[in-house]
């Protein structure tokens, strides 16, 4: 299989599939494409026919599949033996319902705070929408990991594809000073400590591009490239 990817310091879509097959142990190559170059789409639709032309697209054979949840069901129906989602039937719709949840939600948070790895910003005030947003977010990651994730670290004990759905606000969360719940500060710490993750963020360190849409109109508390 091949994942078609963006930009690592930025892309908050591509590294959900990309870490929950690498943390997984799912066998794939990957084909970065820039961000906003010329020939973004035409690049995405010569390696996938038919797709959306957006990252991720994940390609197997002659089959593409686009948007990152169809991505997680269609690892789960090929892939059985990686656990994509988690194996009890109440957790593994808790799970799936939160995870679409992320995927249509969250806007406040994710306007206000673009997924930038290379980048610290002092903590201040962002606003009630961001707020919210992080109220609902913490609250979805403690009832899980209290009905669900006494057996590990992540969400529902193992790695799933909930905590690849959430990848990115964690990151938010990281490099933007936000404050958080205790349970919820150790899930963050665990997230930024998998290895699959170490992986992704070296590799968005040394990135050359700029995108300039990506990059918060404030001063970096610290540079990281």
């Amino acid at each position: 299989m091949k994942l078609l990817i963006g930009n690592k310091c930025y892309s908050s879509w591509s590294l959900r599939p990309w870490l929950l097959m690498r943390a997984t142990g799912i066998a794939f190559t990957e084909q970065l494409v820039p961000l906003d170059a010329p020939g973004f789409k035409e690049a995405i639709f010569a390696a996938a026919p038919g797709s959306g032309g957006t990252v991720p697209t994940l390609v197997d054979g002659e089959i593409a599949v686009w948007e990152t949840l169809a991505i997680c069901e269609y690892l789960h129906d090929t892939q059985p033996q990686a656990g994509i989602w988690p194996r009890d039937k109440a957790a593994r719709a808790h799970a799936r319902a939160i995870s679409s949840e992320m995927h249509a939600g969250f806007t406040a948070l994710r306007n206000a705070c673009p997924m930038n790895l290379g980048k610290r910003f002092a903590v201040r005030d962002r606003g009630p929408g961001v707020a919210r947003d992080v109220a609902r977010v913490t609250a979805l990651w403690r009832q899980a990991r209290e009905r669900f994730g006494a057996s590990g670290s992540f969400l529902y004990g193992a790695f799933s594809a909930a905590d690849a759905m959430f990848a990115p606000v964690v990151t938010r969360l990281d490099t933007y000073g936000i404050a958080v719940d205790p349970v919820s500060q150790d899930y963050i710490e665990a997230m930024l400590s998998l290895p699959a993750y170490r992986e992704w963020l070296t590799a968005a360190l040394a990135e050359p591009w700029i995108v300039a849409h990506d990059e918060v109109d404030e001063p970096a508390l610290v540079n990281l490239r």
